[in-house]
């Protein structure tokens, strides 16, 4: 059985902040002023599962690393609670990718089962005439570059969409980011999954077809927001020791909790923060020389 689907595909620009829970809910109250919550986001939000693959050199991993221009990854996509997740369970199998600044993707809907067949059998699945380019090109990257399963990610979203002439914007809060690298079946039943990010964190995307909203900028100067350059793939793979971990990965003494005051409103001493520990340096690629600078 086919899940009716046609090919969807999009180009973004995605702006990229680390704030803590409690500043994201602040944030989000505020722009829901300007903006409707995702009629697909319920409260508190949806989970999103991906199941990325990858050579086994990781070259994926490590594009993204040496700030490749043109650079993808292949993940297969669940929306919702993994519970009772079977092989006819809706699923997206997509193709994301960077070309210079934009962000662009392409996907379309599968039951779980064909997905696997797809991308873990290698095998041609039954699909329309509309999605026969973008079967092919899964089936190919698969087989020229032997990809298999990597690395799970998951996390709960909540999502709002603009307005009038914010059309075209979608900001999202991504929390509880966590993952494994091991049992890549959805429906595993004790799945052993890990914070690879502190879980006081969250991740919040600005995505803009175009132009950012000036009233976006001006929120993100005022609320005093730095754009970080993060990967929840890159983050997960660093995370579980499969690469090491590169200038790009999150520390925890990077975004330490928040601290509770004592009872004169005052600090505890042993709770101060200390000096920022310096972020490790980019991982040499194993298989290529390695390269001076940061791209």
């Amino acid at each position: 059985m086919h899940v009716a689907s046609r090919l969807h595909a999009f180009n973004r620009f995605e702006l990229k902040y680390l704030v803590p829970v409690g500043q994201a809910a602040e944030i989000r109250e505020e722009l829901a002023e300007r903006m409707d919550t995702d009629a697909h986001s319920p409260v508190g939000g949806y989970g999103v599962w991906s199941l990325y693959y990858d050579t086994p050199q990781l070259r994926f991993y490590w594009e993204k690393i040496e700030g490749l221009k043109f650079r993808r990854k292949l993940r297969i996509r669940h929306y919702g609670d993994l519970d009772g997740v079977s092989d006819t369970s809706p699923v997206c199998v997509e193709i994301k990718q960077r070309v210079n600044r934009v962000t662009q993707k392409r996907r379309i809907t599968l039951p779980y089962g064909e997905a696997r067949r797809l991308c873990d059998g290698r095998e041609l699945v039954d699909h329309s005439p509309g999605e026969s380019a973008f079967v092919q090109e899964v089936l190919e990257l698969v087989v020229r570059l032997d990809l298999r399963p990597t690395a799970i990610t998951g996390y709960q979203r909540e999502a709002l969409v603009g307005r009038d002439a914010d059309t075209g914007l979608r900001v999202t809060f991504d929390r509880r980011i966590r993952g494994r690298d091991r049992d890549f079946h959805f429906g595993t039943t004790t799945p052993e999954n890990r914070f690879t990010l502190p879980p006081h964190m969250t991740v919040m995307e600005i995505k803009v077809n175009e132009r950012t909203p000036h009233w976006i900028t001006d929120l993100a100067a005022r609320r005093d927001l730095h754009l970080v350059r993060i990967s929840k793939y890159v983050q997960s793979i660093e995370t579980f020791g499969l690469a090491p971990r590169s200038v790009f990965h999150v520390h925890e003494a990077d975004c330490p909790p928040p601290v509770e005051p004592v009872a004169d409103g005052t600090l505890p001493t042993d709770t101060v923060p200390t000096e920022k520990q310096p972020l490790a340096q980019r991982p040499a690629r194993p298989d290529a020389p390695s390269k001076a600078g940061a791209q």
